[in-house]
């Protein structure tokens, strides 16, 4: 058994926490609240982001992050995007001896489009600090992973071996863990899958019912395949649990925060109103700034993202973005790419 670092106590933080702690780990989990660290260590529980669930004796709150990362040889990184930076330099200055960073964040950094293991290796350059960075993604709700439902994620970094460690380090009968080779495929899935979430949300506070919902999705996720393969995706990846299987969980439950804010912008409320009521961060929103600057950078069309990007950024007016989506020239659905010599449809 391991000891494993947990950095970020949030509702995925705590629930990843779980399934290492089920797995007989000894899993220290940082907060920068004091009030947080002291109710994990002393009645168990975090209800603020996983209320109802009785954390195990395994699981140690931790606001000194020196001592979160002690005798780690593995460390999980679970903070919003936008936290990434910051908490990467802290953690740089914190650790002793070289580590593997596995990251559960899902996002792209506005202004210089990187991905998070992009900006957690730009963070430890020039040092001796970082072994690997695996990034774990995949349609995992924290509410059902807490409670033992069963959730299968996938596990990639740029090193095989990497991956496979962190694969044994968290699957449990309950959790099954699969490997893809695919880091960019894998990462891009599960940062654009959150824009798409954000649109189904909207079109169902506007009214809309499943065939508007089923037209998003589909067409949603040929936007995330176009821009992911330009960047050296695999197209393959986007079938799977970090493309598709992301997708569809983000974008049909109630679970899912960035529907939830969606939502609300199509009944009419403001992007400031909807985060103040969401209590929580919101991905999809700075994500989609990010996609649309990369996909103009690039010459990518994703036509779904550019419209919400004039709801939350141009003040556009939800329903006339939707008219203007649905009143595009006409195309063919199929499109074909190229991808390792071979012509395939997209």
């Amino acid at each position: 058994m391991s000891n494993v670092a947990v950095i970020g106590a949030g509702s995925w933080g705590t629930a990843l926490a779980l399934v290492l702690a089920d797995n007989g780990h000894d899993v220290r989990l940082w907060a920068r609240r004091k009030e947080l660290v002291d109710e994990i260590n002393q009645t168990h529980t975090n209800e603020k982001y996983l209320p109802g669930t009785k954390l195990p004796q395994n699981i140690t709150g931790c606001s000194s992050l020196k001592d979160a990362v002690l005798d780690c040889e593995t460390v999980l990184l679970v903070v919003p995007t936008k936290a990434i930076r910051p908490t990467v330099q802290l953690l740089k200055d914190a650790v002793k001896e070289p580590v593997t960073i596995v990251h559960g964040s899902k996002g792209i950094e506005p202004g210089t489009h990187k991905r998070i293991s992009e900006m957690i290796e730009e963070g430890f350059a020039n040092t001796e600090l970082l072994k690997n960075v695996v990034v774990l993604s995949g349609p995992s709700h924290a509410e059902e992973v807490s409670l033992r439902q069963p959730t299968t994620v996938t596990v990639s970094s740029n090193f095989p071996s990497a991956s496979e460690k962190v694969q044994d380090l968290f699957m449990n009968a309950q959790f099954r863990v699969y490997t893809n080779e695919d880091l960019i495929g894998v990462e891009i899935g599960g940062a654009l899958k959150n824009i798409i979430a954000l649109v189904c949300g909207l079109t169902n506070g506007l009214g809309y019912g499943d065939n508007t919902k089923a037209a998003i999705m589909t067409r949603g996720l040929a936007e995330i395949a176009r821009l992911g393969t330009k960047l050296g995706a695999n197209p393959l990846t986007f079938a799977g649990l970090s493309g598709l299987g992301d997708l569809i969980v983000t974008c049909t439950s109630v679970h899912s925060r960035n529907w939830r804010a969606g939502q609300l912008l199509g009944q009419g409320k403001t992007v400031e109103e909807v985060l103040e009521s969401m209590g929580m961060v919101v991905e999809g929103i700075r994500t989609t700034k990010a996609a649309h600057e990369l996909a103009e950078k690039l010459g990518v069309e994703m036509p779904i993202t550019a419209a919400l990007h004039s709801v939350l950024f141009a003040s556009k007016r939800p329903e006339e973005a939707a008219e203007e989506l649905m009143g595009r020239v006409k195309k063919h659905e199929v499109e074909n790419i190229i991808f390792n010599g071979e012509n395939l449809p997209l």
